[in-house]
């Protein structure tokens, strides 16, 4: 026999010990490996799911500290609209843009009658009017410094920085007008 034949029959020897095949044994090598490749792929899988929860989770962190930012910037700006309504708010802001409570209101009844008897707003001459400053007049005036507080027709200090009225005959203030380039 010659050394090639010797090592042939030296591997096929090998490999019938590996594999056996005679009857009642069972080849044992390929249920090894397909328990250890199950076992392995379940631990690969095991790492894959618990990343993804893992990312699921910081991101569910993040939206969390995002809606709480946000419900805080929305309660902020609703405080700022319920300050913006209140009655006193309102009628300070209409007193400073010049308006005047109304009289008493009349109705029109559909058959075009009037119901009611209507009168005239107050006076505007005793209401303050603010001026509307000129940009060259705020750039004239030294930083840090306002003109005082001066008192209108009905007794109230006219707010800081305002013009004075112009007065007109008895000290009664004379009606300016607000809309710029008029």
């Amino acid at each position: 026999m010659s050394e090639q034949e010797t090592r042939l029959r030296g591997r096929a020897a090998r490999l019938a010990r590996l594999f056996p095949t005679g009857p009642g044994q069972a080849a044992r090598t390929p249920f090894v490996l397909l328990v250890v490749l199950l076992l392995g792929g379940g631990l690969i899988g095991l790492l894959v799911l618990n990343s993804a929860l893992s990312e699921g989770s910081f991101q569910l962190d993040d939206l969390q500290k995002d809606t709480k930012s946000l419900t805080d910037e929305e309660q902020a700006l609703q405080r700022d609209v319920d300050a913006y309504s209140a009655p006193d708010a309102l009628q300070r802001r209409a007193r400073e843009l010049g308006m005047v409570p109304g009289g008493d209101p009349a109705f029109l009844n559909p058959d075009g009658t009037v119901r009611g008897v209507p009168s005239a707003a107050a006076d505007q001459s005793s209401v303050y009017v603010p001026l509307i400053r000129p940009p060259e007049a705020l750039a004239t005036e030294p930083a840090g410094t306002s003109p005082e507080p001066t008192p209108t027709a009905t007794g109230l200090p006219a707010p800081s920085g305002a013009p004075e009225a112009a007065t007109g005959t008895a000290g009664q203030p004379t009606p300016t007008s607000t809309t710029p380039g008029r």
